[in-house]
């Protein structure tokens, strides 16, 4: 943790929220970061825990107040039951397997767009027959791989000398995109962008039971998942991967911890 990571305003971070939202640019990253290699920064960011909570906080807000009343309007209204299990909290799958999972499924490859075309298909195996042994040791197995070219600190600048094995293996997952691609993707961006917002939130269908909920009414069922999406690819693209996990499992952690505490103090609602 840096002394100018706290320096940006949380209003100026929303600002920039905004407006990356109306114009989404794959842009550089927010400034008063740490002058450390990109790589540590990207999975380890200098950003205090305050401004995470703040923007959880913001997205508890938008959702509860706003968002999240439309939503149950629309679940009311078309007959659709959510399937979350009152008496069956499952904390580890929001705090740390559905941080993880989806992050690398719908944001990790907004900035690292080679490693997507490997990345994105085998995390989305994982996220489709959810957690166990398998999928755990798939999802461990993924996260070791992306980190394989920065290991041991080994530099894979023309002229530096690597073990000849170890080297191949890292250049062969540090390979970056063709110069031509890379400007094509830079085009395409603000396509891809909401493309993978609507993608996490449409994912989110699967908690319900939509029963005969007509087809207008199911994006309304998840707006609060929509904007979320938006909030996490923008801290994924302009903070980093390691920013947009920490996020996701605070937010979910929020609603859970409430839900939790209304159990405990009031037992009988779990009967």
């Amino acid at each position: 943790m840096t002394e100018g990571a706290g320096r940006l305003r949380f209003r100026d971070e929303f600002r920039d929220f905004w407006h990356f939202v109306k114009r989404p640019m794959f842009t550089p990253r927010l400034p008063n970061r740490a002058a450390i290699n990109g790589w540590w920064e990207d999975w380890f960011p200098s950003l205090p825990l305050w401004r995470l909570l703040q923007w959880a906080f913001c997205l508890w807000m938008v959702n509860l107040f706003f968002l999240g009343p439309i939503a149950i309007a629309a679940a009311s209204l078309g007959g659709a039951d959510h399937r979350f299990d009152i008496n069956n909290i499952p904390w580890l799958q929001a705090l740390i397997w559905a941080p993880i999972v989806e992050e690398l499924v719908f944001r990790y490859g907004l900035r690292h767009i080679a490693q997507a075309l490997w990345v994105v298909p085998v995390a989305a195996v994982a996220l489709v027959f959810g957690p166990n042994w398998a999928t755990v040791v798939l999802v461990a197995a993924i996260v070791l791989m992306c980190w394989l070219p920065y290991l041991r600190g080994v530099s894979l600048q023309p002229g530096t000398s690597v073990s000849g094995r170890f080297s191949r293996l890292q250049a062969c997952f540090r390979q970056p995109l063709a110069w031509h691609r890379r400007r094509r993707y830079q085009q395409w961006f603000p396509w891809v962008f909401h493309f993978s917002a609507l993608l996490f939130a449409a994912m989110h269908l699967h908690n319900f039971s939509m029963h005969h909920t007509p087809y207008w009414l199911m994006p309304l069922l998840v707006l609060p998942q929509w904007f979320t999406g938006l909030v996490l690819g923008w801290l994924r693209v302009r903070r980093g991967i390691g920013a947009s996990m920490l996020l996701h499992g605070l937010f979910n952690g929020g609603p859970l911890l409430v839900v939790w505490i209304a159990l405990h103090a009031m037992p009988q609602m779990m009967t």
